[in-house]
């Protein structure tokens, strides 16, 4: 039986230290800045960029994993004598998906021996998900064993984010743009939601403290009744904020695995700086 490696994308954004652990392989996604084009996590480091960000004149697009990318980390991999399951970023926010497909159909021998999985989600939430295949591969799963428990896992996790400010999502073509002025106008922290797949608005909340203590409250209803708690924060360079939250909610949830994770360059580019984020999987 071969062994399985998992593949994710740079917007899980899981730790390094915990990548490594379970040799999980991230493909990375383009931050393209003017005339430079970067690797997400590899070229450019979340520092870095929310440093750049804070004077430039111009602002940052973002591209999906190249197919060609995908492809020869399928390749490396199999060559190396693993199946290979892939689970990447939700295919309503990016074409990551697509490219992961189309490197599938340059590979047709190889067929049988990938796998590869929407999350239907990003951030830590795709993180419980490839966490949980990591963890069953390095076990001993099969490739179908590995791609089952991924598909479970997509039904216990969910993600709330309170942004500063909706006008990077605004300029991503991520929320409309009627709603970004609206909490403009009215100096409100929008706290939003990955539903289905795509970021959707759950409240406006006066003050980014309420905002971030209502999103903890969010997050003890959707697991309340449901073991164990796994939690992940996640930060666009505000650390202390996403420390502070984190702690609240391990006291209020006794999570059995908890995480702090900063926002990869091409997620802070859509969500911008300032974003704290809490991200969950709940009874498995």
């Amino acid at each position: 039986m071969s062994k399985v490696a998992i593949v994710t994308d740079s917007t899980a954004y899981i730790p390094n230290d915990v990548l490594k652990q379970y040799s999980i392989t991230v493909t990375p996604q383009i931050l393209i800045w003017g005339d430079e084009t970067y690797q997400d996590g590899v070229d450019i480091q979340p520092d870095e960029f929310y440093r750049k960000l804070s004077t430039a004149k111009t602002m940052p697009t973002t591209s999906q994993v190249a197919i060609v990318t995908m492809k020869a980390t399928f390749e490396k991999l199999l060559e190396a004598g693993y199946d290979v399951l892939g689970i990447f970023l939700s295919a309503k926010l990016s074409g990551t998906m697509q490219s992961a497909t189309q490197a599938l159909e340059m590979l047709p021998k190889a067929a049988s021996k990938i796998a590869i999985l929407d999350s239907n989600s990003t951030a830590m939430a795709m993180g419980f998900h490839v966490l949980a295949a990591a963890r069953l591969a390095q076990s001993g799963g099969s490739l179908s064993e590995c791609l089952k428990l991924a598909e479970e896992a997509r039904k216990h996790t969910g993600v709330y984010f309170v942004v500063d400010t909706l006008e990077f999502l605004r300029r991503g073509g991520r929320i409309g743009g009627a709603q970004a002025m609206l909490g403009s106008a009215l100096n409100l922290k929008p706290l939003l939601e990955l539903r289905d797949g795509r970021i959707e608005s759950v409240e406006k909340v006066r003050t980014k403290g309420k905002a971030i203590n209502r999103m903890i409250d969010l997050v003890v209803e959707k697991t309340a009744g449901h073991t164990p708690v796994r939690l992940a924060t996640l930060h666009a360079n505000a650390e202390a904020e996403a420390k502070s939250a984190l702690a609240t909610a391990v006291a209020r949830l006794n999570p059995v695995e908890q995480i702090l994770a900063c926002v990869s360059p091409v997620i802070g580019s859509h969500a911008g700086p300032g974003t704290v984020g809490l991200a969950y999987m709940a009874g498995m």
